[in-house]
């Protein structure tokens, strides 16, 4: 197995096959982001995919999850990705899913046939950043898309036969546009209904653009009892249509949360405000990204 630089994975990857099918991230303009800064982005050739697919299947009995990396892969054509899927099904006839990050502009240049044509090939997975469902957050943190396109995107992938996995960021407006990040967040998993959606919680890094607004003052983290207000307030909103699977609970993250909405959305509620009560929040040492 062949890796250049640091290599990522969403954290219900941890016991996936990592293969590397393109190097960096298409985008990488993220200012809260410090990913993928070591690396300028390129198409790994499919050849070497393949070959290290093959290197993995001398080396493990069983494979049963792989992950299409780096950031972006889903900017790969469809030529390239059914043709490592196609060596995915062929030496790991065990795998139960292939999974790969994918950026809303990523998902809405491929046509409805392209993204059903890769369900029908073995992906299952798209993982998407959305980060925050405001408009004016989105444009601060250089997201690159604007919260209707992220919607559309979640739509496309559900509506082909692939999980949309969507990523949330708490605290990432800041206190002075918490309540419109809460609200945004909120309308993109009740219009898009996701498969999955899951919130972290804002750590930066001094590689992240946005380390030196925090250096500066002019971005100051909120208190763990001002995220679980916001966290409070895009639950109470996010109702969904249909069940999507919700995760609070990554190492950064100040609760631990998880449960199923809309089911679950007042036990994770009251979940939240017994921990204001309680001051029951974890210590910022143990937080990590």
């Amino acid at each position: 197995m062949r890796y250049e630089g640091n290599v990522y994975r969403p954290p219900s990857e941890a016991q996936s096959l990592i293969v590397q099918a393109t190097i960096g991230c298409a985008h990488n303009k993220c200012t809260f982001c410090s990913m993928y800064k070591d690396k300028q982005f390129r198409a790994r050739p499919t050849e070497d995919t393949i070959d290290d697919l093959r290197k993995a299947r001398g080396m493990y009995r069983r494979i049963g999850r792989v992950f299409l990396a780096d950031g972006d892969a889903l900017v790969l054509s469809p030529e390239k990705l059914l043709a490592i899927l196609a060596e995915i099904r062929e030496t790991m006839p065990e795998c139960e899913r292939v999974s790969i990050y994918g950026t809303p502009q990523a998902v809405l240049r491929k046509s409805e046939e392209e993204l059903q044509a890769l369900a029908g090939a073995g992906l299952g997975i798209v993982y998407i950043g959305a980060e925050s469902g405001d408009d004016e957050v989105l444009e601060k943190v250089c997201k690159g898309a604007t919260a209707d396109e992220i919607v559309r995107a979640i739509r496309k992938i559900e509506g082909t036969g692939l999980a949309a996995s969507v990523t949330f960021i708490s605290g990432l407006g800041g206190i002075e546009l918490s309540e419109r990040h809460a609200a945004g967040c909120a309308r993109v998993i009740t219009e898009a209904r996701p498969s999955y959606a899951a919130l972290l919680t804002l750590m930066l890094e001094p590689d992240a653009p946005m380390y030196m607004d925090l250096l500066t003052g002019a971005f100051v983290f909120m208190t763990p009892e001002e995220i679980a207000e916001e966290t409070i307030r895009l639950l109470y909103l996010a109702r969904p249509e249909t069940y999507c699977v919700f995760r609070s609970n990554h190492a950064s993250n100040y609760v631990p949360l998880k449960g199923t909405l809309p089911r679950d959305n007042d036990s994770l509620i009251a979940s939240l405000r017994s921990a204001l009560a309680a001051g029951a929040f974890k210590d910022d040492y143990f937080r990590r990204l």
